[in-house]
């Protein structure tokens, strides 16, 4: 056979399969897409706006000018694999998808968006995705109803609202709860539903055909999915996501209609709004002082105006800090009323330079109705802060996506939140305590499970932040006292790198027998950079619940613990407290939160002082710690601790609620 006929030949078998792949697509039934026509029509949208919910306030009349289409169900397996075959490869992830008639999960929003645009090229129509309030306005069916057929959600809604810290394996068919009247299936539940918007605030004026903000972080899904409590389900429940997140909780549906013509809304989307914050370069190191100081204890964790609009619930926790180089100290931590909840966002303070009262708090970070469990802050010393967070794909603190997010003007601006850990996963809950290696390495530290024995894990970033990765070979993580294992012993750990290069690392739960078979913290050594741990029992009691350490390396040379001398609910009487020594060299018993110093790169620390300054003070430690007394032998007995070394070497320590400001030399006085 000649070339031109070979080449012809070929050509032949190409057309011939794409015709036969053509008329397959359009006679298979689960590939046809169903459209019920919606007709144009007023409607109000939006909600009460009460606690978690504000933003579906304020409620405002919205008029859809044309009758549109909208696919009777979510886009299948079937359907969107007649475009992207590769996606096959997503079936049954995590038990969830399996068939054809499922509802399509692991999609962007781009993944979606390039599905219509394929549709729209093979048929001569527009089809997109529809906007927020055309999906609300098809949703509704003209009710006003929390649900669209009623005030709770019916028993055959419940399928697949089974809420467990793993998500479980359900049925995603389509088209098998009842439809709306307007003949549209799963609106509540199956999943959830990218819209065309960018997510931002309403507004309270009348609108025609709108078609949201004209820029912003996050666009809009509805409908909530599987695996979700039902009041994320409501007709007028608002979610979002980032536009390159995927998971197995959102799909699509589309409708067949052209773009609207509106102009979108001016407002910026941007939840998190400008603070303004002077950008003169300050000389921290004009403010170093040999004098011992220990300065009184602060609240950071400051009540925002009841008229802010600025959520703020009552369990506010995990804090992070950092020093930025106009002077001003910034601190963020999450706040929420349920530690696993969907409504929890991350709040931040500023101390401004020279200032004694931290700012009241403002929003810092929200992906909306995610769980935002897990904030680090860092300074590379060059002028550029970093920002690392877990986000949920729904609720809970276990399987969470890492986004990371720069700040170039002393945190007054950030960058658009971007994925460096895309998979919602385990080994993702950030832990504060980011650290550069001699190499020039970034490391950040994170809980490995969401259980108290799940150990820890690190990611590392080579290339200042642009790329991390996890060193773990993916062998089980499993944790062998007194052994080796490839996890770090505990949780909510604090690491230095050692002098020689190796990691150093201890943490709270997996306590380990000492020689007398006493439980202490354990300390975990890694030689390979985080491949793997040896792990040693330290001489530290364990700490518990509602208590996480410090561990940092001072910028005078010597390694710095701070913890807790016992839990003050879970250790016998008779345990408590830990000897320390006064300036008499007597020793006395002494409790609650601690500071050791070691000079030899963790084999002793010789140097152990009861954080308090003597002074009586009755204080609120918020979070779990809530109201106690500081005298010369209590300090506070629980919290979540993060710290930083500014750069005129005061050392910033902040628990749940307060800030503590001493330096080294004070660390080295004997107390009074």
């Amino acid at each position: 056979m000649n070339q031109t006929i070979c080449s012809s030949f070929k050509s032949w078998i190409l057309l011939s399969f794409l015709f036969t792949n053509s008329l397959l697509y359009s006679q298979n039934p689960l590939s046809e897409i169903k459209m019920a026509d919606i007709p144009a029509g007023f409607f109000y949208m939006g909600g009460n706006g009460e606690g978690s919910n504000y933003d579906e306030a304020p409620i405002h009349k919205v008029t859809l000018t044309k009758p549109f289409k909208m696919s009777v169900t979510e886009i299948t397996n079937a359907q969107y694999e007649a475009y992207d075959p590769a996606h096959k490869a997503y079936r049954g992830k995590n038990g969830i998808s399996v068939h054809d008639n499922e509802a399509v999960v692991y999609v962007s929003y781009n993944d979606a968006m390039n599905y219509c645009k394929w549709l729209s090229e093979k048929e001569g129509k527009t089809y997109r995705l529809p906007t927020e309030a055309e999906w609300e306005y098809a949703c509704r069916a003209g009710s006003y109803l929390t649900f669209s057929m009623d005030d709770g959600l019916p028993g055959i809604f419940h399928k697949n609202q089974q809420i467990v810290r793993d998500m479980k394996p359900v049925s995603l068919a389509v088209g098998e709860t009842p439809a709306n009247k307007f003949g549209l299936h799963d609106m509540h539940g199956n999943v959830e539903e990218w819209c065309l918007d960018w997510y931002g605030p309403y507004v309270a004026d009348d609108q025609t055909d709108p078609v949201g903000m004209k820029h912003g972080l996050y666009r809009v899904t509805r409908g909530g999915s599987h695996n979700t409590p039902e009041k994320y389900l409501r007709s007028s429940n608002r979610m979002a996501m980032i536009p390159e997140d995927k998971h197995a909780q959102t799909g699509f549906r589309i409708v067949q209609a052209d773009y609207p013509e509106s102009e979108p809304l001016a407002v910026s989307a941007q939840a998190e709004q400008p603070v303004k914050v002077p950008q003169t370069k300050y000389n921290w190191k004009k403010g170093v002082t040999r004098k011992p100081f220990f300065l009184p204890p602060v609240p950071y964790v400051i009540e925002p105006a009841c008229n802010s609009g600025i959520p703020f619930y009552r369990h506010n926790h995990q804090p992070a800090i950092t020093w930025c180089p106009n002077g001003d100290l910034l601190a963020i931590w999450f706040s929420a009323n349920e530690e696993n909840g969907r409504e929890m966002v991350v709040l931040g303070s500023r101390l401004r330079k020279g200032g004694e009262t931290w700012e009241k708090a403002s929003l810092f970070f929200k992906v909306p109705d995610r769980n935002m469990t897990g904030s680090s802050l860092f300074n590379d010393g060059q002028g550029r802060l970093l920002h690392l967070n877990g986000v949920e794909a729904s609720g809970d603190w276990q399987n969470l996506a890492m986004i990371q997010r720069e700040s170039t003007d002393n945190g007054a601006t950030w960058s658009a939140p971007h994925l460096i850990a895309p998979e919602h996963t385990k080994r993702h809950q950030v832990i504060a305590g980011t650290i550069q290696t001699r190499e020039g390495w970034y490391i950040q530290p994170c809980d490995a499970g969401p259980g108290s024995h799940d150990g820890a894990a690190i990611h590392i970033s080579k290339d200042k932040g642009k790329t991390w990765s996890d060193p773990w070979d993916g062998q089980p993580a499993e944790f062998k006292p007194n052994g080796t294992g490839s996890t770090i012993a505990g949780i909510h750990t604090g690491i230095v790198q050692l002098m020689n290069g190796d990691l150093l690392a201890l943490a709270r739960g997996n306590s380990l027998p000492d020689a007398n078979g006493v439980l202490r913290m354990p300390m975990s050594i890694s030689k390979d950079m985080g491949k793997s741990w040896t792990y040693y029992a330290s001489e530290f009691p364990p700490i518990d619940g509602g208590q996480r350490l410090v561990l940092l390396r001072l910028s005078e040379g010597p390694l710095l613990l701070i913890s807790f001398t016992d839990h003050p609910i879970r250790t016998k009487k008779e345990n408590r407290g830990m000897l320390f020594a006064d300036a008499s060299g007597m020793s006395y018993r002494g409790y609650g939160m601690y500071a050791a110093l070691s000079f030899d790169e963790g084999k002793t620390w010789p140097v152990k002082k009861l954080l308090t300054d003597g002074t009586y003070r009755f204080l609120n430690g918020g979070a779990w710690t809530g109201y106690f007394e500081m005298d010369s032998t209590h300090a506070e007995p629980r919290g979540y601790l993060a710290a930083v070394q500014s750069p005129d070497k005061t050392i910033h320590l902040v628990s749940s609620r307060l800030h503590y400001r001493f330096n080294l030399a004070w660390l080295m006085e004997p107390a009074k």
